[in-house]
This record gives structure tokens, sequence and C-alpha cells, in this order.
């Protein structure tokens, strides 16, 4: 999975927020909507989510987490390995006797 580069996330998230702010202080101003869909659909594919609120949390989390951590998250499979004190892996036996 290739991530975007931190900077980048960061700077279109803060683009995000401030077309966000703009939007909901006027509403019926279609340049500022058209901009904040715009920018919201920037994050989605930048962070390889559908909807431009999840495309802003994952960003946020992507953000304060480091790129390890994050990745594990977002596998979609448990952690199962255990790390024994000389840092090798240990696999837990999962099946039932």
């Amino acid at each position: 999975m290739l991530l975007p580069a931190k900077a980048e996330v960061a700077r279109h998230l803060r683009h995000y927020r401030a077309w966000e702010r703009a939007m909901l202080a006027s509403p019926d101003d279609r340049r500022v909507r058209a901009t904040f869909e715009d920018s919201g659909y920037t994050l989605c594919v930048l962070m390889g989510k559908r909807c431009a609120r999840e495309a802003a949390d994952a960003a946020e989390r992507y953000l304060r987490t480091n790129i390890v951590t994050y990745l594990r998250e977002h596998s979609g499979r448990p952690h199962v390995g255990v790390v024994t004190r000389r840092g090798r892996r240990r696999v837990q036996d999962t099946r039932s006797p």
C-alpha cells in the first residue's frame, strides 16, 4: 500500500478544513461549496476513502501515528504475533484442541 507524504496530507487536510469553515459560514455560495467538495474529493483520493469525513478522520489518524501503527490499524487483520525478548515473533496457535 502506497501512502502519501505526511506533508501533503497535512496540507490537504488544512485546505479541506478551511473550506469547510467557509462553507459553513456561507452555505448558499455555490463557489465555496464547489471548492469545499473538490477539496473533500482530493482528500478521499489521498486517503483511499469514499466519504470526505472518513478521509479527514483517516488523515488525522495518519498524521498522529507512525506509519507502522497506521498500517496495522488498517490492514483488516488482527495482530496475532507475540514479540519475545530477543525481538523474534512467535505466532500464537489459535486452533482448538
